[in-house]
């Protein structure tokens, strides 16, 4: 139970630093993590190539120390055989024995030198396959590379949206909560025209309302009387 709940907790922090991490951040992270194993690969391959190097090296020395008791030995045979013919039989031993010594040393060389042909050959073709691997990684650090610029390139237009659909939003809200519609507008207004009609109305039906309208009426007749004396002494008619 409690494996469960331990692997429950760490997928769930894993979701979550998934979820807040920045994507530049982790194509940085990506983009040096592929340069650091680049540089790990090429330190290894140097190595390789550096054995290789060591070998050849080993090998010309090796080459030379057999062809060296090779000389040596030929001279101490053609002295055993130059004493033998003078009858002297100490230098003849003396000089066989020099011979055998150095046959030794060429044998020992030999097999030496077969040794270090056989690892060179080894490591001649590990270090083509280190250098092949050394330039298909590189390869691959400048493909990354490139994607690099592609998905920053993608996300500063994905900012870039992001920051206009903000924009928007924000004006979408302003208007909703600032700006009244045309149609509430006109809600208001015909509210506004019901009323005053409304109060007219009841201002007819009342008292004080047929009094109004008399007293208009009666201001109305006067002022017509008027308007016939003026016509009249102006000698006008209708």
């Amino acid at each position: 139970m409690f494996k469960r709940v331990w692997a429950y907790i760490q997928q769930l922090f894993r979701g979550t630093a998934e979820a807040v991490m920045d994507p530049k951040v982790e194509i940085e992270a990506a983009i040096n993590e592929a340069k650091k194993q680049d540089q790990a690969l090429r330190n290894q391959a140097a190595k390789i190539i550096a054995h290789r190097t060591q070998l050849e090296q080993k090998l010309e020395k090796a080459a030379d120390t057999l062809g060296q008791s090779r000389e040596v030995a030929k001279q101490a045979l053609t002295k055993a055989d130059q004493s033998k013919a003078a009858g002297d039989t100490a230098a003849y031993d003396k000089w066989t024995r020099a011979a055998q010594a150095q046959a030794l040393k060429m044998q020992a060389a030999e097999n030496n030198l077969n040794g270090l042909r056989e690892q060179y050959e080894i490591a001649s073709s590990q270090s083509e396959e280190a250098k092949r691997a050394v330039q298909m990684n590189a390869a691959r650090v400048q493909e990354l590379a490139a994607k690099r610029m592609e998905l920053l390139g993608q996300l500063e237009q994905a900012k870039m949206q992001e920051s206009v659909n903000k924009a928007m939003q924000s004006m979408t809200v302003a208007l909703d909560q600032e700006a009244p519609s045309l149609a509430s507008v006109e809600e208001k207004i015909n509210k506004r025209v019901a009323d005053a009609k409304a109060h007219a109305e009841l201002r007819e039906s009342t008292p004080e309302g047929a009094e109004a309208e008399l007293r208009e009426a009666i201001s109305l007749a006067g002022a017509d009387a008027k308007l016939e004396e003026l016509r009249a002494e102006l000698g006008l008619t209708e």
